[in-house]
């Protein structure tokens, strides 16, 4: 039976296309890789502000960063084929950061702790340092040791490794410890006197010793320690593949290059990474609980509340004080005096408290050296004082003038006058924002850990870092400041009360 002749010419177009189509398939058969996404970079966390050699802005290129833990994040994501891609962190976030998914690694001179451990994924420590004494020259014989400090003030970074020790010695001998947010502000008081030594890594110290000078480096190491690259917990499987890398990079010497480079490497950490590549790494978790560590931490955390409260009321005190002569003296003084204190006013009320501070604290050190706490009562009560002499000052001119003058007729004077008839008024019609007021100081407190000063605030934030969640540190610390600030308020709200129906 033939075929009709459509059916054969088709037949034989496709004879004639075949070879074409086999070409064709197979060209996209092996093209097929090509259209695979390729892998995703690997996302870093770390904190430029920290500095080198960790992690700093290149001053080439400030879209840059550099650092030895730059390059070890890049030697990581290169080793699983992938390629480094980082993202800005606060130091203390990093953990909780990681954990969150913000990204997937995360380093800039992390600290191996037995805490960290329980609670992310870590990898294999890449570095060995030592925690070292720096006082100042004169007093290099006597502060060796940490246990010479007795009764003195020695500063370090907060959630630290070494803040853990301050605050054991603190228990055995009394030593002072004094938490700062930063790694350059310790060394400027140490020098500046305000404290007696600051123990932080051996790595913070020489770089800050060839910034500024000024003190010396006790040779004795009070401590070990190690950096580590943290992942989140479920991220055991990527933590392993990070391990596996950092092994191979030690064997063939590039980690070696790199801490060489910049100015990190010794006799030690070549010890160190015999020890490594020669033994598994043991890795332990604490068995610490979280009601453990809450327990630990409550009579730190009433003592900081305790400073709140305190400096609080103090501050209040000043701003109300400052704040009634301010209004006086822009109701009654002459044209020049009411001039300058509107200008106060104006610039109190106009720049950051914050800014406030660290002019009084740091910037006035030359002329006047105030303690911590003393610059903190002063910094917020001045500011304060703006904002309560504005209060004060309508709750005087709200009286109707023709009080004032009925008082003038029966021959007051204009003290008698503001004691007798403005004042007692312009109390009442005060009182409600002055409370509002305390409030808000109360919460701006949480500003002074800035110039070293433990409040709730920065209490809160060193046992959030300790435990690795900021959940239940957040609700004890604000039911702190509720019990503070709920009976103030009740009791202002039942003196209008008692005073609007008398």
């Amino acid at each position: 039976m033939s075929l009709p002749p459509r059916i054969v010419s088709i037949g034989t177009r496709f004879r004639r296309l075949a070879p074409l189509l086999a070409a064709l398939l197979l060209a996209s058969c092996s093209a097929a890789p090509s259209r695979h996404a390729p892998h995703p970079p690997l996302r870093w966390g770390g904190d430029a502000e920290g500095g080198a050699p960790f992690v700093e802005a290149d001053p080439a290129d400030p879209s840059r960063v550099r650092g030895f833990d730059v390059e070890i994040a890049g030697m990581i994501a290169r080793g699983l084929g992938r390629e480094p891609q980082f993202a800005q962190v606060a130091w203390a976030s990093i953990e909780a950061s990681v954990e969150r998914g913000d990204f997937e690694v995360g380093m800039s001179g992390v600290e191996d702790r037995p805490e960290l451990r329980a609670r992310h994924a870590v990898s294999l420590p890449y570095f060995e340092f030592r925690e070292v004494l720096a006082v100042r020259p004169g007093d290099r014989p006597r502060f060796r040791r940490l246990s010479d400090l007795a009764g003195r003030r020695v500063a370090t970074l907060g959630g630290t490794t070494a803040y853990q020790m301050l605050l054991d010695e603190q228990a055995r001998s009394g030593l002072v410890p004094v938490s700062y947010d930063d790694d350059v502000h310790p060394y400027a008081d140490l020098v500046a006197g305000r404290v007696d030594a600051v123990l932080l890594d051996n790595i913070i110290a020489d770089r800050s010793l060839r910034r500024t000078g000024g003190f010396v480096i006790q040779p004795e190491a009070a401590a070990t320690g190690h950096y580590v690259a943290v992942f989140a917990r479920s991220r055991t499987a990527l933590r392993d593949s990070a391990d596996a890398v950092l092994r191979a990079r030690m064997r063939d010497g590039s980690l070696e290059k790199t801490f060489r480079a910049w100015g990190v490497w010794d006799d030690g950490q070549a010890r160190y990474f015999r020890r490594v590549l020669a033994q598994a790494t043991q890795r332990t978790a604490s068995t610490k609980s979280v009601a453990g560590s809450v327990a630990a931490y409550v009579p730190a955390l009433l003592r900081a509340a305790g400073v709140t409260l305190v400096l609080s009321c103090l501050a209040m005190a000043l701003a109300v004080a400052a704040g009634l002569t301010v209004a006086a003296g822009r109701v009654y003084g002459p044209p020049l005096v009411r001039a300058a204190l509107t200008v106060y006013v104006e610039v109190m009320r106009g720049t950051p408290v914050l800014l406030q501070l660290f002019v009084i604290y740091y910037g006035l050190s030359g002329l006047v050296r105030l303690p911590a706490f003393a610059a903190a009562v002063l910094g917020l009560g001045l500011n304060y004082a703006a904002y309560e002499s504005e209060i004060y000052r309508a709750a005087l001119e709200a009286i109707p003038r023709s009080q004032l003058e009925a008082g003038r007729t029966l021959g007051l004077s204009e003290g008698q006058i503001l004691r007798l008839i403005r004042g007692p008024q312009a109390l009442r019609l005060a009182l409600a924002p002055m409370t509002n007021d305390f409030v808000a100081l109360l919460k701006d407190s949480s500003l002074v850990s800035v110039i070293t000063v433990v409040e709730l605030t920065k209490q809160t934030a060193i046992f959030a870092t300790n435990i690795g969640s900021w959940t239940l540190p957040g609700i004890l610390c604000s039911l702190v400041y509720l019990a503070f600030s709920l009976p103030l308020s009740r009791f202002a709200r039942g003196l209008e009360r008692r005073w609007s129906s008398a």
